[in-house]
């Protein structure tokens, strides 16, 4: 059960749930080993399900107009990541998942996260939590890109989740916080 320790303090932190609905969820996840570069979700394709990261990252991004790789979202240890619009709507993925570090994860199909909705009430307001949360940081990045200038945007990503500028390569990172690479290099040679 230790593969399982992270996602049950996870579950935990945001519902109040009882041990055997807790057992119940968890024997819906299964884990899965990935290697980086793995693609877990190709544009175009629908998700099917949701990952929570025991170790390792991902990241989400797509491909703009001039062809640029923009990263949207970075999921560490404790964190979920679904293509979260294709999850909900069940049409394909405008974004690609992909592993950025070897991986352990525990992953939910779209149809067992909802089939645990209808025998789990709490489950739902753990969905509910989810995307609130994932609405907040959405709004909040978005907001981030037309009022902050590149330096506060590094900055702030710096205060908020170190990780992301420690652990990943200056590529993602500037597409990320939606700088180009040599002024990421710039503001890092600064610090």
């Amino acid at each position: 059960m230790t593969n399982y320790a992270a996602l049950t303090c996870f579950i935990k932190k945001n519902i109040n749930i009882e041990e055997e609905d807790l057992t119940t969820i968890l024997s819906y996840f299964q884990i899965i080993k990935k290697k980086k570069h793995e693609i877990l979700l190709p544009h175009g394709k629908v998700s099917e399900g949701s990952y929570f990261v025991n170790k390792g990252c991902l990241r989400l991004f797509f491909i703009d107009d001039n062809l640029k790789d923009v990263t949207r979202y970075i999921a560490f240890e404790n964190q979920f990541a679904t293509a979260l619009v294709s999850f909900i709507t069940n049409e394909p993925a405008t974004e690609t998942i992909q592993v950025v570090e070897d991986s352990e994860l525990l992953y939910i199909t779209h149809e067992d996260f909802r089939h645990l909705m209808t025998i789990i009430p709490v489950w739902k307001d753990f969905y509910s939590t989810y995307l609130e949360k994932a609405y907040v940081n959405n709004a909040k990045r978005l907001m981030s890109f037309t009022t902050l200038n590149a330096s506060e945007r590094y900055n702030q990503l710096f205060q908020i989740n170190p990780d992301i500028v420690k652990r990943l390569p200056n590529k993602i990172v500037a597409s990320y916080i939606n700088i180009s690479q040599e002024t990421l290099s710039r503001l890092k040679s600064k610090i």
